[in-house]
């Protein structure tokens, strides 16, 4: 098992096994502002971490423009610092914020092209669709991606949040090179299928939220401070007295890190490198300190013999209450 790189699908460009979601860029998780950003971004290249994630939903774009002012400043150099990744298929209505999804190819590659002049760039590395919309076949949209490869827009196509059999369906159209997934010690449910899809047809699987949004990390957030976050405030794990369990249960896992002389974000990433050469995690952060953890996961070697007594701890399905409220569940694919 490698744990210093990967690569994504079929483009064999090696890429440091962690990589940054941007998604903390915009305001998520609290406040960030562009000098934040920019510090860590800065922090990802002197660690050598290349690989950036991103949408066009993320702050309604402000994720991608601070991406963009940050390659700006770098020059002639700009496009070899990152293999970037963005999304589109997720519409909010300004005034009312209620969501909706639009796979329709005019759509996508007009989101695209706003994404790309928001960063400054060319083309992406990957562009996923982040919502599949029902009505629209994933065949239909596989195509339609794959005709944005042709254009020299993209480099390769991706889904997030799909199931297994619609990964098989997109990926005899077109190569799907990456499925974005929430994965971690926290939420399993990929390995009812999707980890196996994914290896077994070459995509690789990006692993999103992968510290449990802070559960598996040294410092959780605490109760009131998840409930000031609006993604977080209805979540059922951060809702009592789910909230207070998954403390609890937590809590077993930070001292097992601790005897172990790593971060626990640390260890829970490098517990995710250790189901695959394919696996992919993507965490995010506002602090370099942090990032700095999340980097460590590519020096720390989960023996089988760690995995059974992480498992001893923490158990398949031993989180407290769902990963997403019923709203959040508009949209992801649930599978089994």
């Amino acid at each position: 098992m490698n744990n210093k790189t990967r690569h994504i699908g079929q483009d064999k460009t090696r890429l440091a096994s962690v990589g940054i979601g941007a998604m903390s860029f915009s305001n998520f998780y609290g406040p960030c502002n562009d000098e934040q950003a920019d510090s860590i971004l800065t922090a990802a290249i002197d660690l050598g971490l290349n690989h950036i994630d991103t949408s066009n939903v993320y702050g309604m774009g402000v994720s991608e423009q601070r991406i963009g002012s940050f390659l700006a400043k770098q020059g002639r150099l700009a496009t070899d610092f990152f293999h970037i990744a963005t999304k589109a298929g997720i519409c909010r209505d300004p005034d009312t914020g209620v969501r909706s999804f639009n796979n329709e190819a005019s759509h996508l590659e007009s989101e695209l092209d706003k994404s790309l002049v928001r960063m400054g760039i060319e083309h992406v590395d990957l562009f996923y669709v982040h919502r599949r919309q029902p009505d629209i076949p994933i065949e239909e949209v596989a195509g339609s991606l794959g005709r944005l490869v042709q254009k020299g827009k993209i480099k390769q196509i991706g889904f997030s949040e799909i199931a297994p059999s619609s990964l098989r369906r997109a990926h005899a159209v077109f190569p799907v090179g990456a499925v974005q997934s929430e994965y971690s010690l926290s939420t399993r449910a990929p390995e009812m299928g999707l980890v196996q899809a994914c290896a077994e047809l070459g995509t690789t699987l990006v692993a999103f939220s992968p510290v449990g949004r802070t559960l598996l990390t040294d410092r959780p957030l605490t109760f009131e401070a998840a409930q000031g976050l609006d993604f977080l405030r209805g979540n059922p794990r951060f809702l009592s007295p789910n909230y207070e369990a998954n403390i609890a249960t937590s809590a077993g896992f930070r001292a097992y890190a601790a005897d172990n002389n790593v971060a626990s974000a640390s260890l829970a990433i490098a517990w995710l490198l250790a189901q695959g050469d394919h696996i992919l995690p993507i965490p995010g952060t506002r602090s370099v300190a942090h990032l700095n953890e999340l980097a460590a996961a590519r020096n720390i070697v989960v023996t089988e013999q760690m995995k059974a007594e992480i498992e001893a701890i923490l158990p398949v399905g031993w989180a407290h209450g769902d990963r997403y409220s019923q709203a959040q569940w508009v949209g992801p694919e649930r599978y089994c």
